[in-house]
């Protein structure tokens, strides 16, 4: 009898609690880590795999995708989370809503979600979950069974959709969101949520740490004032222009109003999503001092610390909130190293061609929202920290552990023993210029064509199994639904 059924040996092993980065053989079981030391003898091992010195991080815990907004979820289970594998991704969690794009069906989520986990069963390369919306009053009844249930423990509020579409200006938000006629999707319904989820909280004590409430922070009436302005005015065009519609300043006024609802409504647990610019950001800095008593987290994308709005390749680029000037791209590098944000994310959105682009394809008000780039998430990150002066266990950090301990994975997100076997083995003296024709994502182009990455992630195994190498995923789909908080 083997005493491990997977021995990776002479690897540099990285972790979110040490400076240092020694190297180690990683043994794997029951696809749990077994054992982590050097020189672990290859005699009592099912399989042993050279890590050739490479550096070994915990799989990546990417806790902000939509897999199924833009295609149907079952084909995106199967090929975003391909994408997930290459990027050293190993557990995602998508977000998902009522109303027009993800299942296009309005209505309860006692019945749209199990649809929802039946579309996703035996599809995907990497373990999964899913937040919630609650779009309309009876969703903030269901709160409780969604928690007990299926194991939902995070909920999300778009501040933007209460006169706002995706993509720009809408004229009727009732049917863009599919919610009864006689309701409001604005300050009122997300205060409710607050009180929702925070009831809940309360009624679940032992639960209590691993529920939180999402905001996607921005302000409908300043977008749509400025998208006409900058309609009107006609001087700038593309990214920029999108930029300017959605000014910084209509995020950092977003995250106010969301803070103080969230004193008021005595709920703790809140994560500042995909923060872009600098006024966003000391924004969120701000509020965390004004409400101590508010467990603030903050979330900055790959995208917006790898692209602006000039570097980024075309249209394609359009995303909510947009990319930035250098200015801003550089203030969330200087939060980032100080330690002002809490994990980094994709925003992992596979929006084809043939969706992507309006007519004509040069207006950006006429493209849709949202891009692909959990591929590029740990090897961007990876790759530019240390032009940054970020430590490689700060990588580790934002991307395995802190959003493992947020979102009710306490099994995940560190390379220790106990944990699920979820390890990436990254070259990080190889770079590489991005081309789309290489992602494993359905999306046939990105805004980081033609950058370049200065890591490359060589393999991915998840629970102790490979799910990519040799440059392509391998296997049949072995990933599972997470049911939060997760247990053994």
């Amino acid at each position: 009898m083997t005493e491990l059924d997977l021995l990776i040996k002479n690897v540099r092993l990285v972790r979110h609690d040490a400076s240092d980065i020694p190297t180690t053989d990683i043994g794997i079981k029951n696809g749990v880590f077994h054992r982590i030391a050097p020189d672990i003898e290859v005699s009592g091992a099912g399989e042993v795999v050279d890590g050739k010195g490479l550096l070994a991080f915990p799989g990546v815990v990417d806790a902000h995708q939509h897999w199924g907004i833009y295609n149907p979820l079952s084909d995106d289970t199967a090929t975003e989370s391909g994408a997930c594998a290459q990027g050293g991704v190993t557990t995602a969690l998508t977000y998902m809503r009522t109303g027009q794009y993800y299942m296009n069906r309005g209505g309860s989520y006692h019945e749209i979600f199990p649809l929802v986990l039946d579309a996703a069963e035996g599809r995907s390369h990497v373990d999964y979950g899913f937040h919630l919306a609650p779009m309309q009053k009876s969703h903030i009844d269901e709160i409780p069974e969604l928690i007990a249930r299926f194991g939902v423990t995070s909920f999300k509020i778009f501040m933007f959709y209460g006169s706002h579409g995706l993509h720009g200006r809408s004229a009727d938000q009732n049917a863009f969101l599919m919610i009864p006629p006689d309701e409001r999707y604005d300050l009122a319904h997300f205060e409710f949520v607050m009180r929702g989820v925070q009831a809940a909280r309360e009624a679940h004590p032992e639960l209590a740490d691993a529920i939180s409430l999402s905001l996607h922070c921005e302000t409908a009436e300043i977008m749509t004032a400025y998208t006409r302005i900058v309609e009107e005015e006609g001087t700038l065009d593309g990214l920029a222009a999108y930029s300017a519609s959605r000014p910084p300043h209509s995020e950092g006024l977003a995250v106010t109003i969301a803070s103080f609802l969230a004193a008021e409504t005595e709920l703790p647990n809140i994560n500042l999503l995909h923060l872009s610019s600098r006024k966003a950001i000391e924004s969120a800095m701000l509020m965390a001092r004004t409400f101590p008593q508010v467990n603030f987290r903050r979330e900055v994308t790959i995208g917006h610390l790898l692209a602006n709005i000039e570097t980024a390749s075309g249209i394609g680029g359009k995303v909510n909130p947009p990319l930035r000037p250098q200015e801003d791209v550089d203030a969330l590098w200087e939060h980032l190293v100080a330690g002002h944000v809490d994990w980094v994310v994709s925003d992992h959105a596979c929006c084809k061609e043939e969706t992507k682009f309006g007519d004509p394809k040069s207006n950006v008000f006429a493209a849709k929202s949202g891009f692909g780039g959990t591929e590029y998430l740990l090897p961007g990150l990876a790759g530019a920290a240390p032009a940054h002066g970020l430590p490689l266990q700060k990588v580790a950090e934002l991307t395995a552990w802190t959003p493992a301990q947020r979102f009710g994975l306490p099994t995940k997100g560190r390379i220790a023993p106990g944990y699920d076997a979820d390890v990436v083995l990254v070259d990080p003296s190889t770079s590489w210029i991005v081309d789309a024709a290489d992602s494993e994502s359905a999306q046939e182009y990105t805004p980081l064509q033609g950058m370049e990455i200065g890591a490359r992630v060589q393999s991915t195994f998840l629970r102790g199994q490979q799910i990519y190498g040799d440059g392509k995923v391998l296997g049949t789909p072995q990933g599972r639904y997470l049911s939060r908080p997760t247990t053994r």
